[in-house]
């Protein structure tokens, strides 16, 4: 399976089958884990969870036995950098046929926190259970993805514009891009909000985040994880398109709507 395979394939799998994460699993996906990289180069520390030895749940996961969660230091870009890393390892589990699904809000996050050592200056964005997905979803998954209309997703053309957001782009006027902003749209996120958007301007893409409330000094925003994870989409199907994507930090100044706000580009060679 392709990383863009895996990205159409994958749903948030909250009811597993209760069969324990197999010890030659685990190892594939951390030693895999160790080698997720970002755009930022910020480290990311790794670890695996067992629910038995640590008493971790979450109210909305069933059948769990794992947990994978990773750590860093809380630096500009690090809720982007977490985004990015954590979807590699989340693409590379489902490639392999283990579920997952990103928790940021739904557990005990105190209790998480404890049990990876959390330090001052540290930042655990977000975890997710690591298991086989059992054959049938539980009534609470059920409810809980009709509540977030899990499998809708917003109109292309509310996206990803050509040159200024007032020039929306659709797959039929997209060209090259549609394969890539296709996957960008498939992309997961914090109550399914799609908080990204992306400006084509020539061979460069200018992606944004769509707030939906005001990020003050102290907080973390996990939107901005929300934009990490669109970044790795965006690389991966550019990558297996032959299209060399080169990131880099340069806003480009461009007249944005209210509450939209530059996170960085993309070059296509």
């Amino acid at each position: 399976m392709t990383m863009t395979e895996a990205i159409r394939s994958r749903r948030s799998v909250r009811t597993f089958s209760g069969e324990p994460l197999r010890a030659e699993d685990k190892q594939t996906i951390m030693a895999f884990a160790e080698t997720a990289e970002n755009p930022y180069g910020l480290p990311i520390t790794w670890l695996l969870l067992d629910t038995k030895e640590t008493g971790l749940s979450s109210p909305v996961i069933v059948g769990e036995d794992t947990f994978i969660a990773g750590k860093m230091r809380r630096e500009p870009h690090a809720e982007e950098a977490f985004g990015y890393s954590f979807e590699r390892v989340v693409l590379f589990a489902e490639a392999m046929g283990v579920g997952t699904t990103w928790i940021a809000g739904t557990m005990d996050r105190s209790a998480f926190e404890r049990a990876v050592s959390l330090q001052s200056g540290e930042v655990m964005p977000c975890v997710s259970p690591l298991g086989y997905p059992a054959q049938k979803m539980s009534l609470r998954e059920s409810v809980m993805r009709k509540g977030v209309k899990a499998d809708s997703r917003l109109a292309f053309s509310e996206l990803f514009f050509d040159g200024a957001f007032d020039r929306p782009l659709t797959p039929e006027t997209a060209g090259k891009w549609q394969p890539l902003f296709e996957a960008v749209r498939l992309a997961p996120s914090a109550v399914n909000r799609q908080p990204w958007r992306a400006v084509v301007c020539g061979d460069r893409v200018h992606f944004y985040e769509k707030q939906s409330k005001a990020r003050t000094d102290g907080e973390w925003d996990v939107q901005r994880v929300d934009l990490g994870i669109t970044l790795c989409h965006f690389a991966l199907a550019a990558e297996e398109a032959g299209l060399a994507p080169s990131f880099v930090l340069d806003d480009p100044g461009l007249a944005a709507p209210a509450n939209t706000v530059y996170v960085a580009t993309y070059q296509l060679k």
